[in-house]
């Protein structure tokens, strides 16, 4: 059997775009001549998914991510290109499709069920369980044009995990729907993760893609950028988030040229270099010169015990002027996922516009507060134009810490609370020890 749950290869998707309705009807009247422009929604996608995988794909709006996952599940059909998909595909693809919203939740279950090659007592076994899970009462019996927006990705949510898909697809829609659910939704995909089911999804949740895949896809104007790990992936794209429209051209080729992971010089200082792993970029207006990393005894290390208060000294070189500067830092854990983040407009420090040739110096100081583990610091230096973020020189996980336990407390998790716990006993309850 083979172990590729998804083959793309050499994917494109045209659709074509009428300035009037009559040009469509007389292309199709008069043949030989186009009369429409043309958009490629994506071009020369190639793609190949292990079963098992849970793979993230991002991307700004328009990028092609939608179309990409409707072509995997069959709802489209591509221009160019070969699909190979093996095994039962679940769909919960944008709100609004795959129900009949003149139907009833129940039919709408029954109907969904027989189209993914359920048989009716397949069906009717599995229908307490849907009920159940998607928790919205008396209304499985009432037309879905009466549902909230909550109540129909509720449902929708439930008949894809449950009719036993080889392949589940997600776009956007755990987005939807109250804080409780949507740990329920979390907690079934890890369900789902271990039994093996092959798991795509799209969101704009950076931290969801680093918490939940394995990979991660970035797509842009219709092109795959880069297929990485997540962290990797997420570095990039925010980057094409933040670059001016006449940098995104030079933009996209560069990323698709730096696939694997940027090395970047040395700073001056020898006692500092960057990790492997820092992604650095900006608009060249200033410069993160040098970071240092200090215990609480001034010592400059990259290991502490837990709890123990760190001081990050950041030294900024300004090239050009800077209207409206902050500086941020963020503590991430090895996954990538933000634990922490914090930077001057946060904690309402205000700093002056800045000239050519100003170099200072600034400083965060905090208690690192979390569990033993690995753990990343980013660091920025931004400029503000009104609700535009300007990155002048961007630092990602360019410093990596060590974090050891402090004692022979072994409690688990990510943020250490400094639990104290206390036990009493009555006299009467007292437990005696012989030695």
């Amino acid at each position: 059997m083979s172990e590729i749950a998804i083959s793309l290869k050499n994917i494109s998707k045209c659709f074509k775009r009428y300035n009037r309705p009559i040009d469509r009807l007389k292309e199709i009247l008069l043949p030989g001549k186009s009369r429409a422009d043309e958009f490629w929604a994506l071009r020369d996608i190639d793609l190949e998914i292990n079963k098992g995988q849970t793979v993230g794909i991002v991307g700004q709006n328009g990028s092609g991510k939608s179309t990409l996952l409707q072509i995997i599940a069959g709802t489209l059909t591509p221009t160019k290109g070969e699909v190979v998909v093996n095994g039962r595909v679940s769909a919960l693809l944008e709100l609004g499709s795959g129900f009949n919203p003149e139907f009833t939740g129940r039919q709408n279950v029954f109907f969904n069920g027989r189209l993914l090659g359920l048989s009716k007592r397949e069906i009717e076994e599995k229908f307490d369980t849907i009920a159940s899970f998607a928790n919205i009462g008396d209304f499985i019996d009432q037309p879905v044009t009466t549902y909230s927006s909550g109540m129909y990705i509720r449902l929708a949510f439930a008949v894809a995990i449950n009719v036993d898909p080889d392949i589940l697809i997600i776009d956007e829609a755990l987005s939807v729907g109250d804080a409780k659910f949507q740990l329920k939704c979390f907690l079934k995909l890890k369900e789902l993760q271990e039994k093996g089911i092959t798991i795509l999804f799209v969101s704009h949740d950076s931290n969801l893609v680093k918490r939940y895949c394995q990979t991660a896809l970035l797509l842009n104007q219709g092109q795959k950028i880069i297929e990485a790990v997540p962290n990797t992936v997420i570095n990039r794209y925010t980057k094409l988030l933040f670059a001016d429209e006449e940098d995104q051209q030079i933009l996209e080729q560069e990323l698709k040229l730096t696939k694997n992971q940027e090395n970047h010089s040395n700073s001056n200082n020898s006692s500092y270099q960057y990790q492997p792993l820092e992604y650095r970029y900006g608009n060249g207006r200033g410069e993160i010169e040098a970071i240092h990393i200090e215990n609480s005894q001034g010592q400059e290390t990259f290991t502490f015990a837990s709890c123990e208060k760190m001081v990050a000294r950041l030294t900024i070189l300004v090239q050009d002027f800077v209207a409206k500067p902050l500086v941020a830092m963020t503590l991430k854990d090895a996954k990538g996922e933000d634990i922490y983040i914090t930077n001057t407009y946060y904690q309402n420090i205000e700093m002056p516009e800045l000239n050519p040739g100003t170099l200072f110096n600034i400083s965060f100081t905090q208690e690192l507060l979390v569990c033993p583990g690995d753990y990343f610091l980013s660091f920025g230096f931004i400029s503000l134009d009104g609700s535009k973020i300007i990155p002048v020189d961007r630092r990602y996980d360019a410093i990596h810490l060590k974090i050891i336990r402090a004692s022979t407390d072994m409690s688990q998790g990510v943020v250490n609370l400094k639990s104290q716990i206390d036990v009493n006993l009555n006299k009467s309850n007292a437990i005696k020890f012989n030695n």
